[in-house]
């Protein structure tokens, strides 16, 4: 019968005492590159006092009572003249009020429908980056709500439906709405872009006059802003577009979106497009350009779920579709299948 051993200590290094061995941790590398939600917020140093918004705000406020008592005034004195005058004064002042609690409601709605599609970019940017499951489950909710009552999505949102009972992982729950769901409004937007940045390039050349040029481009850019947020689900007014051009500014300000050299225009038009634009149709193409530019930015601003890719070769792409010529368009199409 064998004995059984007794429990023993062993020393590593044979002294008492010794220092333990450092434990080292490798961080495994991404195998994706981290979305980034877009930077709307402009560059500021110390805060200050916003004198001119104080400003605004009571010339706003006299202005709103100065119309409350002259209305008031305008109305007894209808009543002063004739009875039925004086209702029929109050009757308009009263349609005339509910008209204007509208147009307010509406700005409110616009604002916060900007400000929810600011919120679901950060749920989406955190269950891609973070593999957060809850933000994945918030993000796909308001998704669906954004999209509720769209016909053209009906279909994407319905083969969505389908899967919401599949197990997968927080990316890959986004990356599936991305594709059922943006991929054909990411397809109307670029469409949208070309179109106005073609219209911008074209007109800008033949308008005589400076001014109506830069009324114009404004025009333009600013019912493209609300095209494009229209189209992912903003819905803005007046004020929510103003908001939204300022947000774009920003994040063209903050990319360096803004700073177009004439290597760029070379790299992204090509020498033989450059050599036929003479110097009377330089300034139509740098403003087509910069709509271009200020179109993606708004799209990368609108966009609920964040692309995760850089748009650098977006901008190249759209920017050779605006000044393509149609010939050259029909070209390229006929050479594709053959590559």
């Amino acid at each position: 019968m064998t004995s059984q051993r007794k429990p023993q200590a062993f020393l590593l290094d044979g002294k008492l005492g010794a220092r333990k061995p450092d434990i080292e941790f490798v961080t495994e590398p991404v195998e994706h590159p981290l979305v980034v939600v877009p930077s709307t917020e402009p560059l500021r140093g110390r805060k200050r006092f916003r004198w001119l918004a104080l400003l605004l705000s009571a010339l706003t406020a006299l202005i709103a009572m100065w119309a409350g008592l002259a209305t008031t005034q305008l109305v007894e004195s209808f009543f002063a003249r004739s009875q039925w005058l004086g209702w029929a004064a109050l009757g308009i002042a009263c349609i005339a009020g509910l008209a204007a609690l509208a147009i307010i409601f509406r700005e409110i709605l616009g604002l916060l429908r900007l400000n929810s599609i600011e919120a679901l970019q950060d749920k989406a940017a955190r269950a891609i980056n973070l593999d957060d499951n809850s933000a994945a489950q918030q993000a796909m909710a308001e998704l669906r709500s954004l999209y509720a009552g769209r016909s053209e999505l009906r279909l994407g949102l319905s083969q969505l439906k389908s899967h919401a009972a599949d197990i997968m992982d927080p990316e890959d729950r986004i990356k599936l709405a991305e594709r059922l769901l943006l991929e054909p409004l990411d397809a109307e937007a670029r469409k949208l872009v070309a179109s106005r940045a073609r219209r911008v390039a074209l007109l800008t050349t033949v308008t005589p006059a400076a001014a109506l040029d830069i009324l114009f481009v404004a025009a333009q850019n600013f019912s493209m802003l609300r095209d494009i947020a229209s189209l992912y689900g903003g819905k803005p007014a007046t004020l929510a577009t103003l908001r939204l051009a300022r947000m774009v500014i920003a994040h063209l300000a903050v990319t360096g979106g803004l700073a177009l050299s004439d290597n760029l225009l070379q790299h992204l038009l090509g020498k033989g497009l450059l050599g036929r634009i003479s110097a009377r149709f330089g300034e139509g193409a740098v403003n087509g350009i910069l709509t271009a530019r200020i179109g993606m930015a708004a799209i990368s601003v609108c966009r609920p779920v964040p692309a995760g890719s850089s748009s650098t070769q977006s901008l190249a792409s759209l920017i050779r579709e605006v000044f393509t010529l149609p010939q050259e368009q029909g070209k390229d199409a006929d050479q594709k299948p053959q590559s």
